[in-house]
């Protein structure tokens, strides 16, 4: 039983990454048809973007969850 417990611990955090990494990319595009994006925003957005990607990568290749 302890198995299955930390494998529901392990979807529940993949579904926290997976909606963090979501969120990033909307707050990206709705920034940017909202208005204009200065060089330093768009790199920053792009940045959060690439780090919540990599972290729900790092989640699905360490404790193979699945979506």
């Amino acid at each position: 039983m302890h198995a299955l417990s930390a494998h529901f611990v392990n979807c529940l955090e993949r579904e926290r990454l997976a909606e963090e990494f979501g969120e990033a990319r909307t707050r990206g595009r709705n920034l940017s048809r909202l208005r204009r994006l200065t060089v330093p925003e768009r790199t920053a957005l792009e940045q959060r973007e690439t780090q919540a990607r990599a972290r729900l990568m790092e989640h699905d290749t360490q404790h193979r969850c699945q979506p």
